[in-house]
């Protein structure tokens, strides 16, 4: 299992690079950090920097749920409405890749379950 997460900036139709996004499991008294990273120059974020014990040794995350955070607001600056962005996804298959794009604008986004 793998996941990966993709940026487009859809007022300039261009990726989203050098957005900071944080990846969280929920554990029993909330979500605990467990990963994070930057986008690249195409807006993706293939490999995460792990934080903490609930990545697996391989580098993949576990199965449960987990919240991707994007730092919406350093990358738009003074024109976020969405000073971040929160999903919250669920991974049931360790052997599926999980893909979490996210499509931005000062006033706008959108997401879906990519491939």
């Amino acid at each position: 299992m793998s996941l990966s997460t993709h940026v487009l900036d859809t007022v300039t139709g261009r990726p989203a690079q050098g957005l900071f996004v944080r990846l969280s499991r929920r554990a029993p008294h909330g979500f605990v950090p467990v990963a994070e990273g930057r986008t690249d120059g195409d807006g993706r974020i293939r490999e995460w920097s792990p934080l903490g014990r609930e990545w697996s040794a391989d580098g993949d995350p576990r199965p449960g749920t987990y919240r991707l955070i994007f730092d919406t607001g350093a990358y738009l600056g003074k024109d976020a409405f969405f000073p971040e962005v929160s999903i919250v996804f669920t991974i049931r298959d360790a052997g599926e890749h999980h893909h979490v794009p996210l499509l931005l604008s000062p006033f706008a986004y959108s997401t879906y379950r990519g491939s």
